[in-house]
């Protein structure tokens, strides 16, 4: 019997959670289900959320009894904000998280290089964020126990998952016992280590760096603000790297390099941990500054991915799917798009709204995300950690030259997070006009926020299905386009009209904004009435045309809902 330890997790500043655990004895007997998803983490609370949003119910297996332990992932992305609005708790993170957007690299003492990343008034959210993972997870779990679609198991450790013909067969362990549960399709979302990955001998792809870290939270009074700080080759810790963020609650994120060689049971001794942690303060003008530790460990930086997401009736997600560096910010905010894109292509499936082949597009746009991410993440891996001599001897020169050249500095800058454009989807629309315009989010692109006044932006009134923008200052839309949302309508798809531009409600329009400045059609490429744009479920451009008329909308829909 599985038996989940019932201690609360250690911490100085989270007061940990012990659930009760899903018992079979105390529920009824189990029927099938359309969804299983094997994982609590930020890819499995997301997609069930986002199923549910879609009206397709889900049971959420977790083996603990509480969230994780430890920080983990702790910065977090515009974009990912945007998806956790979707899912009701970005309010939560902006209120309790640390809003940021400068970063800077040091070398020897000196600040070579400063990145600034973008903000304007248009941006509901700033464009990175910092919490600590217990509390997204805190949130998201909120969430799920507040949806009737979710069905959350805490204790539940899957043994065996075997695949059949039109489902999956699970055989899950308990404190006072297995049982077993069906679904028609599972999720793993397991994690780096995923178990279900390893059990079906999925192999994956890309490179493992043999540049290891420690990660430690600790709690000191530090008067920084919440800005990346990056250290190349200092003193205490020559040739290497070492990063510090600063998180809520009196918590500072440590990360340092370890020298070739070092065990990380050598590395996470007291004494190790002590003295390093001492120079580091040292280093920042803040020698012998009280500081206490909360939690430790040591990871490895590796670029890995399936080549496949779907294989069968089991679906990957998040780090189950890909294991990426932290370099950039990349792991959870790409498990959150992960999420977004797999919680819509799944329920549209398993509601019958498109064929299977739908998950066959889902698995091509995260893999093509994925080595996307993988190839810029191994250039910062490289330089963070370089895995060979003339990496090495090149990094060593960059760091150099940066002391007295100007021109080198922006080498320090490495691509943070930011979302996939699925340009070569084909989900996107032959016959639109996609090519006519000259700005604005295209095929494959996530939308543009717009500030439309005080707490109101473009982005509140998306998402629940497709939504159809259509740029007019006319009373009413247009009969045939009409026609053909209610015909998509009454065949179940979740299509909701947008009519921008009019000062008064448009006749067949469910919102209607008025754009009095044109600062919308301007942020989307628009130059006359007419113009519209389709989005998907997750929000990214399908469609987009100059002159929309009801055949190009009907063909649209259809080739982006294949059956």
């Amino acid at each position: 019997m599985h038996q989940p330890t019932t201690t609360p997790r250690p911490s100085i500043y989270y007061p940990y959670t012990v659930h009760p655990a899903w018992l079979p004895s105390q529920h009824p007997a189990q029927g099938r289900k359309p969804v299983v998803i094997v994982g609590s983490g930020p890819s499995g609370m997301v997609s069930a959320l986002e199923l549910a949003r879609h009206g397709v119910a889900s049971v959420i297996l977790e083996s603990e009894l509480q969230v994780s332990q430890g920080s983990r992932a702790i910065v977090f992305t515009r974009r990912s904000m945007e998806i956790l609005q979707q899912v009701g708790v970005a309010h939560r993170m902006s209120s309790n998280g640390l809003p940021w957007r400068f970063g800077n690299s040091f070398y020897r003492g000196q600040r070579v290089f400063r990145m600034e990343a973008p903000h304007d008034a248009d941006d509901r959210f700033y464009p990175l964020l910092n919490i600590q993972q217990q509390y997204m997870e805190e949130y998201l779990y909120d969430a799920c126990r507040a949806s009737e679609l979710i069905d959350f198991r805490w204790g539940n450790r899957v043994e065996k998952v075997e695949q059949q013909a039109a489902g999956v067969q699970v055989v899950v362990d308990t404190p006072e016992g297995p049982y077993t549960l069906e679904a028609d399709w599972l999720i793993a979302a397991d994690g780096g280590r995923s178990g279900i990955r390893t059990a079906m001998d999925l192999q994956m792809e890309g490179a493992s760096y043999e540049g290891r870290f420690v990660i430690a939270d600790i709690r000191v009074d530090l008067p920084l603000p919440t800005e990346r700080l990056a250290f190349f080759d200092p003193e205490w810790n020559p040739g290497n790297t070492v990063l510090m963020h600063r998180e809520p609650h009196g918590i500072w994120r440590v990360d340092y390099q370890l020298p070739e060689g070092e065990t990380a049971e050598d590395a996470l001794r007291p004494e190790s941990l002590k003295a390093r942690i001492d120079a580091l303060l040292a280093q920042i003008g803040h020698a012998g500054v009280p500081w206490e530790m909360d939690w430790n460990s040591v990871y490895s930086a590796r670029t890995l991915t399936l080549p496949d997401y779907v294989p069968g009736r089991v679906i990957f997600t998040g780090d189950a799917a890909h294991l990426l560096p932290i370099f950039g910010v990349r792991g959870a905010n790409t498990a959150f798009q992960d999420a977004q894109s797999l919680g819509w292509h799944l329920a549209f499936v398993v509601k019958g709204l498109a064929g299977a082949g739908l998950l066959a597009n889902y698995s091509r746009e995260r893999v093509g995300a994925a080595r996307e991410i993988i190839e810029e993440a191994g250039k910062s891996t490289r330089f963070m950690t370089p895995p060979s001599r003339g990496f090495r001897l090149l990094r060593d020169a960059v760091l150099s030259l940066s002391l007295t050249q100007e021109f080198v500095r922006p080498l320090y800058h490495w691509r943070t997070s930011r979302p996939h454009e699925y340009t070569h989807s084909q989900l996107n629309s032959p016959g639109d006009d996609n090519a006519l315009f000259k700005a604005g989010p295209a095929h494959g692109a996530p939308p543009q926020n717009v500030r439309l006044g005080a707490d109101d932006y473009l982005l509140d009134h998306l998402g629940g299905g497709f939504d159809l923008l259509v740029f007019t200052s006319e009373a009413a839309i247009a009969a045939p386009l009409m026609q053909v949302v209610q015909d998509a309508r009454s065949r179940g798809v979740p299509l909701k009209v947008i009519a921008v531009g009019a000062a008064q409600p448009v006749a067949g329009a469910d919102v209607t904004l008025a754009d009095a400045e044109g600062r919308v059609r301007a942020r989307y490429g628009v130059q006359a009435n007419g113009a519209a744009y389709l989005l998907r479920p997750d929000q990214h451009v399908c469609a987009r045309w100059v002159t929309l008329d009801a055949t190009r909308l009907q063909a649209a829909l259809q080739h982006a809902l294949p059956q």
